[in-house]
């Protein structure tokens, strides 16, 4: 894999090359802005509002959730790994691997830890591994996902099949407990799903395009499109964007991890 620095959006990335394929990597939170398989077609969404100040969260690609899924404790939303500036630690195993050392921890996260993020790319897949070394001497619990954007040609064509016979937590209806009947999951007005105990591959159905998408290490899948009044409510993201992607993210949100002293976690996202 070849990883060469350069500007993008304004930012410190590195551009990812393998077989044909490439990605694009913001230092700002390590976080994935472009992957473009051997065909060259952009598999991931981006807001045109995006902010890219090098400060408040990026609207797209793939955002790293740690240590706190949405508001699921006493952290800012999401936790502060997508916020913090990661650094490139080179090239290990085929994968170019970006780490964020939290040495000290803080009044509010006193943990001291490192998380990692693994990408690999082939011709056509894309590897995200989350990976979260606990460095201190205590252990803590922690939520976490990979907060993936996938651009899609139309929202309305869009269906998810595999999560058939999970159990799901519906984050748009007041967290109402509900269990997948159908086979396709398809997104009609505002969709934010935590499906738990996610094991068998999903497939994204855009129209005539698929797209395989496997975890492991992570025991839940979310589902989110925000519809579209609720995205006439996000500041970035301009009003029809609701219709160009869909997330489906690798989470470990329903049950926290607890990782001991001196221990290490590990989460993966295949794309492809």
């Amino acid at each position: 894999m070849h990883a060469q620095p350069e500007i993008g959006h304004g930012l410190p990335c590195l551009r990812l090359t393998q077989q044909g394929a490439s990605a694009l990597v913001a230092l700002h939170g390590a976080q994935v802005l472009s992957w473009k398989p051997d065909d060259g077609r952009e598999r991931l969404f981006v807001s045109t509002r995006a902010v890219f100040d090098g400060k408040a969260a990026i609207r797209g690609g793939i955002p790293v959730i740690f240590p706190q899924f949405g508001e699921r404790g006493t952290l800012r939303r999401h936790g502060f790994a997508r916020n913090q500036p990661w650094r490139f630690a080179g090239v290990r195993d085929a994968a170019a691997v970006f780490e964020l050392q939290y040495a000290n921890g803080d009044a509010l996260w006193p943990y001291p830890c490192v998380a990692r993020l693994h990408i690999a790319l082939s011709a056509s897949r894309l590897c995200v591994t989350l990976e979260i070394e606990n460095t201190g001497d205590a252990a803590f619990a922690f939520t976490a996902a990979l907060h993936t954007y996938l651009r899609v040609e139309d929202i309305a064509q869009v269906a998810i099949a595999g999560l058939q016979g999970c159990d799901f937590e519906d984050s748009a209806n007041g967290g109402t407990l509900h269990r997948q009947s159908d086979f396709e999951v398809r997104c009609s007005g505002e969709t934010d799903r935590i499906y738990n105990d996610v094991v068998a591959p999903l497939m994204l159905v855009d129209g005539a395009r698929q797209l395989c998408i496997e975890q492991t290490g992570f025991a839940d899948a979310v589902v989110w499109n925000p519809g579209e009044s609720q995205c006439m409510r996000i500041g970035d993201l301009a009003p029809q964007e609701w219709q160009q992607f869909v997330c489906v993210e690798a989470g470990q949100v329903l049950q926290p991890v607890l990782l001991p002293a001196g221990e290490r976690w590990r989460g993966m996202q295949c794309l492809g």
